[in-house]
């Protein structure tokens, strides 16, 4: 597409405040999965909301602070389908790629949202039980609303570049992949809720760190304006480098989510429920 990349920040060049200023904070400094870093604080900003867009300001620090974090190692599996993924479409960020990894990232919430409602139906005599699960089906709807708008916005971006993609490799595989991962996604949540969402946090910070590695290496997306109808349900952003940003602070956000779940997972608040 023609993009001349930059260098990555060190993490010096971090801004500083971003952080400070986020509402939430996790520190989980006891958990047992090893590829997660004992001692980060992650901000757990909020998904986009149409009515109240992002600054710019904000957002840019947002990616000096994500690229300035340390990589953790993603679990096997995780590392199974980036692999796979990197071998279809190349180790290169595109947009392209970027629809594929869409597809891909609702399907974890689609699995959970079934599991729930599937125990929901289980636990009918336990009515604030039952609620409570019902939550976690509402925050996974909402998730799976949050990446279908980025995948329209993708898709509307690769539209407007004429970007050729092969049936194969942009229409068969990605619906392969996110097949495979749905059922995973299932069954680990089925066994263990801890893995699923272990999972899910993995692929997320891959996201992420692509969202802001492709924005920094491609400074000509802030001078590219960005009009859209889907702005009206995204929020408005002036320029396709903010609204790439803007993504992948959601996908911050869904990364915490699945972290903060870990140690509130369905067999927790069973455990809870059993003690009253």
């Amino acid at each position: 597409m023609g993009f001349a990349p930059r260098r990555l920040p060190a993490a010096s060049a971090a801004a500083p405040g971003w952080h400070d200023r986020c509402s939430v904070v996790v520190r989980n400094p006891n958990r047992r999965e090893d590829h997660l870093d004992q001692t980060t604080l992650l901000p757990a900003p909020a998904v986009a909301d149409p009515s109240q867009p992002t600054a710019s300001a904000a957002l840019r620090e947002a990616e000096m602070r994500t690229l300035a974090e340390p990589t953790g190692r993603a679990g096997l599996l995780a590392r199974v389908l980036f692999g796979v993924m990197d071998l279809a479409y190349g180790k290169a960020l595109d947009l392209r790629k970027f629809v594929v990894l869409e597809l891909v990232a609702r399907v974890p919430y689609q699995a959970w949202e079934n599991v729930a409602y599937v125990a929901i139906s289980h636990r009918q005599r336990s009515p604030a039980f039952a609620r409570r699960i019902f939550e976690y089906v509402r925050e996974a709807r909402a998730a799976q609303d949050n990446e279908q708008w980025h995948l329209f916005i993708l898709q509307e971006l690769i539209e407007r570049r004429a970007v050729r993609r092969s049936f194969l490799l942009f229409g068969v595989l990605p619906q392969l992949l996110a097949f495979g991962y749905y059922h995973i996604s299932w069954l680990l949540y089925v066994l263990n809720p801890r893995w699923s969402y272990t999972l899910n946090a993995d692929f997320e910070a891959h996201a992420e760190r692509s969202y802001m590695r492709f924005v920094h290496e491609h400074p000509e997306l802030d001078a590219e304006p960005w009009s859209s109808a889907h702005a009206r349900d995204y929020g408005a952003y002036d320029n396709v480098g903010d609204l790439l940003r803007r993504i992948a602070l959601d996908e911050r956000a869904h990364r915490v989510a699945s972290l903060q779940k870990i140690e509130a997972s369905r067999f927790a608040l069973m455990q809870a429920e059993g003690q009253r």
